[in-house]
């Protein structure tokens, strides 16, 4: 569908807070109203994090699973009783392969994007009588976006001063083209990243002894960067 063939009715742009979970419900049913039905849900919010776990404030973590795991579910569960009753439908997660790996100053958002691939690996095993609603994970590396200018630190108040070169990144319409072919085609976990992180990703699937090797060698330069200020393509975040 060309965007010059569509008309004012076929779109509708509503305000969302992931974490008034209570708006959920509501925000869904507004959709529902205006198309009469929802096809595909791409959950697509959340913040990155840089900070050492030592130097961390608790509300840092309570606030990132609020957002990035506790939105993003609840969101699911209102979109997917209309799919459940249409028996029909997409339900599409940004994670990241930092959801498949571990790595330094990402401790709470590491978390938090294992738990969403636990979660919906485990829901697509409750949907089996519903063959064609589909859950898709989309796991990208390092995406030229403003994820870095807006991650969470070492407490609520602070944000970070130096976003660093995000020029070695997937410009970001590569990454959104492959996420619409994965999505086309129902692959139910797709990792989007150019080597060398795309590499890692296989090195934590496979051989994940080599890869933790790896990732201290890897994670102490970074935190070093990280203390002196520096952000570079080695330190970089994913």
């Amino acid at each position: 569908l060309e965007i010059s063939s569509l008309s004012e009715n076929d779109i509708l742009v509503l305000r969302l807070d992931l974490t008034d979970r209570s708006s959920h419900e509501a925000a869904t049913n507004s959709v529902l109203k205006h198309f009469g039905k929802i096809d595909v849900l791409v959950n697509n919010g959340g913040r990155s994090q840089r900070s050492l776990f030592v130097d961390t404030n608790l509300d840092v973590y309570n606030a990132i699973i609020e957002l990035n795991y506790l939105g993003t579910i609840s969101l699911t569960k209102h979109v997917l009783n209309h799919m459940i009753q249409r028996k029909k439908g997409k339900i599409v997660t940004v994670s990241s392969v930092m959801g498949i790996m571990g790595a330094p100053l990402a401790t709470g958002y590491c978390a938090s994007k294992h738990a969403l691939q636990g979660f919906f690996n485990s829901l697509r095993t409750e949907l089996t009588d519903y063959p064609e609603i589909s859950i898709i994970q989309i796991c990208p590396g390092p995406v030229q976006s403003q994820i870095i200018q807006n991650v969470f630190t070492e407490n609520l108040a602070k944000s970070i001063e130096n976003s660093g070169d995000q020029s070695h990144k997937m410009p970001t319409d590569r990454c959104a083209r492959l996420t619409l072919v994965s999505v086309a085609n129902d692959v139910k976990e797709a990792w989007i990243s150019d080597h060398p992180y795309l590499a890692v990703c296989y090195l934590w699937q496979y051989a994940p002894t080599w890869a933790w090797w790896l990732m201290n060698r890897m994670g102490k330069r970074r935190i070093q960067n990280f203390k002196s200020g520096i952000v570079s393509v080695q330190s970089a975040p994913f």
